[in-house]
């Protein structure tokens, strides 16, 4: 290369570099955040758990919702969590991939898998393979309500009460740390209670009866475990861009080393043909 053109791929170099650095920054300030919102939600659903731990050792509160009741498995749902954006390394591609290969394995069970979507990048992708989806959720990781959340919960509820749906799987990627994540499969329906220890109901005084508490209890826990996953895969999203911009940025800081060892050497190649040019036209003279 010629140094007009090392210097024009230095300059395209670095204003790379300055964007993957803005990236970077920005990514980590909403990581921070979306880390504090699933802080927030934890000490929620961990009480939610409790109540419902202590309730199901109650004999009242065995007759419980159909929320819990599993049967036979022939119509199956798959909620998909991914992100709007690119720029996050493998993020999308690894939860398009485990999710397609989930549908073929549901595919066995049930021929006509229902597909919900939530995010741009697994909708497109799986309308681009021609799978049907359901029901496309792609403006939600925008916002990320609880409201919303509710909303999609409250449908599937509707679906599996109703007998259209015999099971729903929620397919998202885990926020571990900022440095590790991974890809869960959560049965969302039926409801798994966790197994408390058989307590006398007279013991406690309810009001209203255990029975009733299971009842309220247990579309809240599946509208928080929505809500959840969904904070759990926009965390993921920017702690894989953080990761993925330092990369970038760190390669444009090589390649910038790079060039501009190569551009200095051909500028004093430059400068030295000229000093002998000049040394040899005054010699002839």
């Amino acid at each position: 290369m010629s140094l007009k053109e090392i210097k024009i791929r230095l300059g395209s170099v670095r204003n790379t570099r300055k964007t993957t650095s803005a990236m970077k920054m920005v990514s980590s300030v909403k990581l921070r955040k979306a880390q504090q919102s699933i802080q927030f939600a934890v000490p929620y659903v961990e009480q939610l758990d409790h109540i419902l731990k202590r309730l199901s050792g109650m004999p009242a509160a065995q007759k419980v919702s159909p929320l819990v009741v599993e049967r036979e498995v022939k119509e199956v749902a798959l909620v998909c969590f991914s992100s709007d954006s690119s720029l996050c390394g493998g993020f999308n591609g690894n939860i398009i991939k485990h999710s397609r290969a989930l549908y073929d394995e549901l595919y066995k069970v049930d021929k006509t898998p229902l597909v919900y979507t939530v995010g741009q990048k697994i909708t497109d992708a799986f309308r681009k393979e021609g799978l049907t989806i359901n029901a496309g959720y792609a403006d939600m990781m925008a916002k990320r309500s609880y409201e919303e959340a509710a909303s999609l919960a409250d449908d599937l509820m509707d679906m599996y009460l109703n007998g259209h749906l015999d099971k729903i799987i929620l397919t998202y990627t885990h926020f571990k740390s900022a440095g590790s994540q991974r890809i869960v499969d959560e049965v969302l329906l039926p409801v798994s209670v966790p197994a408390g220890e058989t307590e006398e109901e007279s013991d406690y005084i309810l009001e209203p009866s255990a029975e009733e508490l299971m009842k309220v209890l247990l579309p809240k826990v599946i509208r928080t475990k929505v809500y959840c996953a969904m904070l759990d895969s926009y965390a993921s999203e920017q702690a894989a861009r953080v990761i993925a911009m330092q990369a970038a940025t760190e390669n444009a800081d090589k390649l910038i080393g790079e060039l501009t060892l190569q551009y200095n050497k051909l500028r004093q190649q430059a400068i030295t043909n000229e000093i002998l040019d000049l040394a040899g036209g005054a010699q002839n003279n």
